[in-house]
């Protein structure tokens, strides 16, 4: 199933929905068009029962340079623009609605990821990138702070020293050299890149992505629980695993030596 938008490609098939960034010639920088188009598609995959994995990814030779600054250029005697209200109306959703997605999200970066283009794969569950892609923090190149999470994941995930050196200096980081340092899952080869994606996420969409889902759940809470306070989300949430029809297909079918047929709740 194909859908239609101007700026995104996106299509459903077989449990996967693939979101594809679609403005090339603006290395898919965001625009208020494509945010809309991008939450819209967001909306149909969590509402659609049989889509079981979201891969995200972009068209052309760039992921994403993040904001398309033409979109809200600042002439001289012109308005400041409230790039606040900007976070808060497009980024910020954007970022929790990957981060809080029932389903695993798998995110593909194939070129250049700048800006935000950088932070929004750090939102999805599992990052491959092409050996020639980069991410480039290059807020403060214009004065700016990172966003779309990219103060709170970067640490988390690099360190304090590496994301300082990263926010504060906007050097290029190669997909090798984030691969080594734990900000990614995986580089990859250019020309194997979406398969390598498409291959990941069928393979997660034959998945028990109920349980999955609360893996995810269960592992982004214990970057702020206390010790205890994870050892109680555990064991509700193992509560819940328990009584859904994944487990019990998954019980069955070990006991019975035969092959699951999970169905995502």
């Amino acid at each position: 199933m194909t859908m239609n938008f101007e700026h995104i490609l996106f299509s459903i098939e077989a449990g996967v929905a693939l979101l594809s960034l679609n403005r090339p010639d603006q290395l898919n920088s965001f625009n208020a068009q494509m945010h809309g188009e991008v939450k819209e598609a967001l909306k149909q995959v969590r509402q659609n029962p049989d889509v079981r994995v979201l891969l995200l990814t972009g068209e052309g030779r760039g992921f994403c340079a993040g904001q398309d600054l033409s979109d809200r250029n600042v002439a001289p005697g012109s308005a400041v623009p409230d790039l606040g209200e900007s976070i808060e109306k497009f980024y910020n959703p954007l970022i929790r609605q990957l981060r809080d997605l029932p389903l695993p999200v798998i995110c593909a970066v194939n070129g250049v990821a700048a800006g935000a283009g950088a932070n929004i794969p750090l939102a999805c569950d599992l990052v491959l990138a092409a050996r020639s892609a980069s991410f480039i923090q290059a807020f403060c190149k214009i004065g700016l702070i990172p966003d779309s999470g990219g103060t709170w994941t970067l640490p988390r995930l690099v360190g304090m020293a590496r994301a300082k050196a990263l926010a504060l200096l906007g050097n290029r980081l190669s997909a090798e050299q984030a691969e080594q340092w734990g900000l990614i899952y995986r580089c990859v080869d250019d020309a194997e890149l979406r398969n390598e994606a498409l291959t990941l996420a069928r393979h997660l969409a034959t998945q028990p992505t109920y349980g999955l889902a609360l893996i995810k759940r269960s592992l982004n809470a214990s970057l702020s629980n206390t010790f205890d306070e994870q050892l109680e989300l555990e064991k509700d949430l193992q509560r819940l695993a328990g009584r859904s029809e994944d487990y019990r297909e998954g019980v069955s079918a070990f006991m019975e030596k035969r092959s699951p047929s999970f169905k995502g709740r």
